[in-house]
C-alpha cells in the first residue's frame, strides 16, 4: 500500500536495532512506528533545551526596574 509520506532509510548498529526492535514488541507497534516515536520524543526535548536556554538568557539580562507591572501590561 503506498504511503503520501516522506520515507527515510536508516542504518543502525546491531544492538541499537535490537534495542529498538524489543521496544516496538514491547509496545506493540512497527519498528518504524517505534522509531517515529522516539525521533518525535528526541525532537521535544532538543526543544525543551532550546527554549530554557532562551529562558535562562532572557532570567540573566531581567531587571525588575525595567519591568512592566501587571496593570501596565492589561
Amino acid at each position: 500500500m503506498p504511503t503520501k509520506n516522506p520515507r527515510i532509510n536508516v542504518v543502525l548498529e546491531k544492538p541499537l536495532y535490537e534495542e529498538v526492535a524489543r521496544l516496538a514488541k514491547q509496545d506493540g507497534i512497527s519498528l518504524s512506528l517505534e522509531v517515529r516515536d522516539i525521533i518525535k520524543e528526541a525532537l521535544e526535548i532538543k526543544e525543551d533545551k532550546c527554549l530554557t536556554a532562551f529562558a535562562e538568557s532572557r532570567e540573566r539580562t531581567f531587571s525588575k526596574t525595567k519591568a512592566l507591572s501587571h496593570e501596565e501590561v492589561w
